[in-house]
């Protein structure tokens, strides 16, 4: 599994806000490029292009041209992405995962990977130049590290409403619930808000009177 960043994946919401996602594994930023299912509506990986671009936009921070994807490489990408989902949502929900999908990653990660390179001047380079192959091995290999590691049950869904990001929690205390607290964490807050206003008005001054003792009565 890769090392987590602090900055995170820029995604907009339906109703174009912007905040920012880190998943805590790369594996885990593929699946928001699209996935199986109610995930084929925010497919964004139409082309080899498509996941070159990609490459720029996750951790791996590659460029666009250093890859070389054909469409047979970008189809093993999504078939990967798609199994991946799977597995994630069961380990979610604490479950195991369908043999079939596991099949999958074993085969994508038997490729190899990319390769780490350092630079001249000492520091890591980026391991140029690779093919799509490559790719989607390493992807496979970071899925294999995070569901055999020891934050595989960690794997979660945000607990917010109406929203299936997949993270893996790496913090220390191991209590995060949201996809970005820019975003689901904060319409909590204001739901949660909201909620405890409209009791407050329900109860008015009967639900005061009550707390005080009932009302005297006519002598």
């Amino acid at each position: 599994m890769t090392d987590e960043r602090t900055t995170g994946l820029v995604l907009h919401s339906p109703g174009g806000a912007r905040y920012l996602f880190d998943p805590g594994a790369l594996c885990l930023e593929l699946l928001t490029t699209g996935g199986p299912g109610p995930h084929a509506r925010y497919e964004v990986l139409h082309g080899p292009e498509d996941l070159t671009r990609w490459l720029g936009q996750s951790r791996l921070e590659l460029p666009a041209g250093g890859v070389r994807v054909d469409t047979e490489q970008l189809a093993a990408a999504r078939t990967l992405r798609d199994a991946l989902w799977r597995l994630a949502v069961a380990r979610a929900h604490g479950e195991a995962g369908a043999a079939a999908d596991y099949a999958v990653l074993n085969h994508a990660a038997a490729h190899p990977p990319l390769v780490p390179q350092v630079g001249p001047d000492g520091t890591p380079a980026a391991p140029l130049p690779a093919d799509g192959d490559q790719l989607v091995s390493t992807l496979a290999r970071d899925a294999i590290a995070l569901f055999t590691g020891p934050f595989a049950d960690r794997v979660r869904e945000c607990g917010g409403h109406n929203c299936q990001l997949i993270f893996v929690d790496t913090s220390r205390p191991g209590r995060r619930r949201w996809c970005s607290m820019e975003r689901c964490g904060n319409l909590h807050k204001v739901r949660a808000l909201r909620a405890r206003r409209d009791r407050s008005a329900e109860e008015g001054p009967a639900g005061r009177t009550d707390r005080l003792g009932p009302a005297a009565g006519p002598a």
